[in-house]
């Protein structure tokens, strides 16, 4: 019995096609609806803005505002405040802070934790004082050897926490002390090694480009590959038939880019010119924000502070990546090691000690990365230690105790732990997390 009831029999090879042009006509593409509001200029980004705020999503805001106000309490204060002076060394300070808090940014991503930067970057800058000093290596071999410690003692806790499934908290916790006492072994009983200030280290931050052109050069540069990554970004979604950034869109945020490149140019020049520092952190910032936003590495990170499982069924080698995370996060403590080394031209046993570490994570977690895995960015880094910085320096300008710094630097970091998980909770219900 023949049961096809299709003209043409079973084989199909009549059949006629199935023509419903009523449904073709109705059936429409599905668009990304944050995507379409590029389209709509000024009035679909502040639509998707309010959008954002009623989930949750705050991004850099909080952090944002938090500088504005910082800046506008102090300077009343008082008026050195926003000094080129001030500002200048404030941005060659939080360097050494910031570059650590680029490396815990990628473990946080993972939803984990690393408690051994501090230590490990006390034992880079010991590692550079004894092989230099005592034994008389080049100075360029040794910073080389110290940065390949870091990787390596950060690619071991990644394998006790990866292969062998200690919690990252603990292995972490036993290489801070474990990592301690190596560098005091290091530093042996007079604890101190003087470094040459005018060295690779020592110059590390006491190093300016002193020529104004530098500065505004910098600047220039940094305007013209935004505004053409944007233009050609946008032809590249345009090619492809998708929605992309209007060019009215482009160079208002290039505008808004040229204003704070140039404004900080210019406060740079009124001092010394522009911090070799500063300069370095800005590059390392644009590398590790490529890595994690344009590279199958980076978003292989988001998705396992995501979902592991999903990112093992999905094909990712989940403990290689982990181990390479946990490797990053030692390079860049050796890295934030080094410029504390060069800060006080010195390596000695209060190195990565004291509230290194508490600075560190509170940095990449006020900057808006989060606790809880998948999300965040490296520019969080340079947001959260210009928050701990600019108190700190704010503080001393007013001759408060370092106990009340410490206690309002906790209520920042508590405040920023709270908005994180009320955001996390509002994005559930929105259904976005």
């Amino acid at each position: 019995m023949n049961l096809d009831k299709t003209p043409g029999g079973a084989d199909g090879a009549d059949r006629a096609p199935v023509v419903n042009t009523e449904a073709a006509t109705a059936a429409v593409t599905a668009v990304d609806p944050r995507l379409l509001v590029r389209e709509e200029g000024f009035s679909g980004y502040l639509s998707e803005f309010r959008r954002k705020l009623s989930a949750g999503d705050l991004g850099s805001l909080p952090v944002v505002v938090g500088l504005i106000l910082i800046a506008a309490v102090f300077q009343t204060l008082n008026p050195n405040f926003l000094s080129a002076e001030n500002l200048s060394n404030i941005a060659v300070t939080m360097v050494a802070t910031g570059m650590m808090a680029v490396g815990i940014i990628f473990v946080l991503l993972l939803g984990e934790i690393d408690l051994s930067v501090g230590s490990v970057s006390g034992v880079s800058g010991a590692i550079v004082a004894v092989l230099t000093v005592t034994h008389g290596m080049n100075e360029w071999l040794a910073v080389a050897v110290a940065l390949v410690s870091g990787a390596a003692i950060g690619a071991l806790h990644g394998f006790f926490f990866a292969r062998l499934g200690a919690p990252a908290f603990a292995v972490t916790l036993a290489g801070l002390l474990f990592w301690l006492g190596f560098m005091l072994q290091l530093l042996g009983e007079n604890g101190t090694i003087n470094l040459d200030s005018e060295g690779v280290v020592g110059r590390l931050t006491t190093y300016y480009f002193t020529d104004v052109a530098a500065a505004y050069g910098l600047a220039a540069v940094a305007v013209a590959v935004f505004l053409c990554s944007g233009l050609l970004d946008s032809r590249r979604r345009a090619a492809a038939g998708i929605p992309s950034r209007p060019p009215a869109d482009i160079v208002l945020r290039t505008a808004l880019l040229a204003l704070i490149a140039f404004a900080a140019a210019f406060v740079f020049n009124q001092y010394k010119g522009l911090p070799l520092a500063f300069v370095l952190f800005l590059a390392v910032l644009v590398t590790t924000d490529f890595v994690l936003r344009r590279t199958a590495y980076g978003r292989m990170i988001t998705a396992l502070g995501g979902s592991v499982e999903a990112s093992r069924r999905a094909g990712i080698n989940v403990t290689a990546v982990r181990i390479s995370v946990f490797a990053v996060a030692g390079t860049f403590a050796a890295v934030g090691g080094l410029f504390w080394a060069s800060k006080i031209a010195a390596a000695n046993q209060s190195a990565g000690a004291g509230d290194l570490l508490m600075n560190v994570i509170a940095a990449a977690v006020i900057g808006g990365t989060s606790l809880f895995g998948g999300r965040g960015r490296t520019w969080n880094a340079l947001l959260g230690v210009m928050v701990i910085v600019s108190i700190q320096y704010g503080l001393a300008l007013e001759s408060i105790a370092t106990p009340i710094q410490y206690m309002i630097t906790g209520g920042v970091l508590l405040a920023t732990v709270v908005i994180d998980s009320v955001t996390r909770r509002t994005q559930k219900t929105a259904g976005r997390a």
